[in-house]
């Protein structure tokens, strides 16, 4: 009972917010993180799923994603990006996570195919999305908004962006409460 009571608050929750953000921008995902239980990742990524979101990546493993410390590991963005490429296979999509309008913008004219928004202000995520229109580069990306984001807020995000990852889907819903009753 437990089980169900999360899984279902966890889709509901999912369905409220998508359809929130969809109100704004039809095509949009709404993902989940990778911000599980431990043990329960199957069971909270299938409840995002039937809530109609998506469950994004289940590991690290599923896509090559570039996060701040791999640049400042590494040298800079433009190495990072270098290096994933001479290391990944050609099936494999690449994600960056950038903190600034600047770096999304240099990200895009590199050609990642993902561009995930981290922390940004929804003014920042408007103006990368506004620049990469101006220069011609929208259509070549997915941009992705993460951090910050809440059932509050997802509609300033959702205008602008293909997909708004949300590690509150599997960790600050309600649970939906039930009760088991037997039947003669």
């Amino acid at each position: 009972m437990n089980v169900l009571m999360r899984a279902s608050g966890i889709a509901t929750m999912t369905r409220r917010i998508l359809e929130r953000a969809r109100s704004v921008n039809p095509r949009v995902r709404v993902a989940a993180t990778r911000k599980t239980t431990p043990f329960l990742r199957y069971l909270e990524k299938k409840a995002v799923a039937i809530g109609g979101g998506d469950p994004h990546r289940f590991s690290l493993s599923d896509a090559v994603l570039i996060k701040d410390n791999h640049i400042r590991a590494v040298g800079g963005l433009e190495k990072a990006i270098m290096l994933a490429r001479e290391r990944s296979p050609f099936t494999v999509k690449i994600e960056v996570e950038v903190e600034t309008v600047e770096d999304a913008i240099k990200a895009a004219e590199l050609g990642v195919d993902i561009i995930m928004l981290d922390n940004m202000k929804p003014s920042d995520v408007a103006k990368v999305h506004e620049e990469l229109v101006r220069r011609g580069l929208r259509d070549r990306v997915v941009l992705e908004a993460s951090g910050g984001i809440n059932e509050d807020n997802v509609v300033e995000y959702a205008r602008y962006v293909d997909v708004v990852s949300m590690g509150a889907l599997t960790h600050s819903y309600k649970s939906i409460d039930m009760s088991m009753d037997l039947i003669k």
